[in-house]
C-alpha cells in the first residue's frame, strides 16, 4: 500500500461500509451512531471526579451519572474511542500518520487551530441545543428518513455553502 495513488478508499465502498455499520448499530444496539453523547459522558465523568455531589444534585448531569451509575458505562464512549484508535490505525497502515496542521498559505498554524477550536466549540454548543450531534442527526436520523434530520442536513449544507465565501480566502 505504498503506492501514492491508492491512499484512500473509494467513496462508494466507504459509503457502503458506513451504511452497513449504521445498519448493524440499529440492529444490535437499538439506536444509531452519534458522538455527542460520548463527549457529554466524558465531561460528566470529569465533573464527577471533581465534585460528585454536584453531579448527583444536578438535573442535567444526573441523567448521565449519579449514585452508583458510571458515566463512562455506555457504548457511545467505546464507539468514539474506537473511532480514534481505528483512525490512527488506518492512518498508520496508509503511511499518513503524522502531526501536521492543514491550512492555506494566508493563515498561521495558531490561527488555523483557533478557527478549528472556535468551530468545534460552536458545533458542540449547537449539539447541546439540538440534543444531538451532526453525525447522530444526519446519519442516524437521515437513515430512518426523519423529516427533521433531512431538514437539518439541507440547512447545514446550505449554511456551509453560504459562509464558505468568507473563509475561502484563508485556503487560497
Amino acid at each position: 500500500m505504498n503506492d501514492k495513488t491508492e491512499k484512500y478508499w473509494s467513496p462508494y465502498v466507504a459509503g457502503f461500509v458506513l451504511g452497513m455499520v449504521l445498519l448493524f448499530t440499529f440492529v444490535i444496539m437499538g439506536r444509531g451512531l452519534g458522538a455527542s453523547g460520548a463527549m457529554m459522558r466524558s465531561v460528566t465523568y470529569s465533573v464527577d471526579m471533581i465534585n460528585s455531589e454536584h453531579v448527583d444534585n444536578s438535573p442535567f448531569f444526573s441523567r448521565y451519572a449519579g449514585g452508583d451509575q458510571d458515566p463512562l458505562d455506555d457504548w457511545l464512549v467505546f464507539e468514539v474511542v474506537g473511532l480514534i484508535v481505528g483512525g490512527m490505525f488506518s492512518g498508520a497502515l496508509a503511511g499518513r500518520l503524522m502531526f501536521k496542521t492543514d491550512k492555506g498559505p494566508r493563515i498561521s498554524n495558531a490561527g488555523r487551530l483557533r478557527f478549528a477550536f472556535a468551530g468545534g466549540a460552536l458545533m458542540g454548543f449547537g449539539a447541546m441545543l439540538a440534543r444531538g450531534c451532526t453525525s447522530g442527526q444526519a446519519l442516524s436520523g437521515g437513515a430512518t428518513l426523519a423529516l427533521g434530520s433531512w431538514a437539518f442536513m439541507m440547512a447545514m449544507f446550505a449554511s456551509a455553502y453560504g459562509v464558505a465565501y468568507f473563509f475561502r480566502r484563508q485556503w487560497i
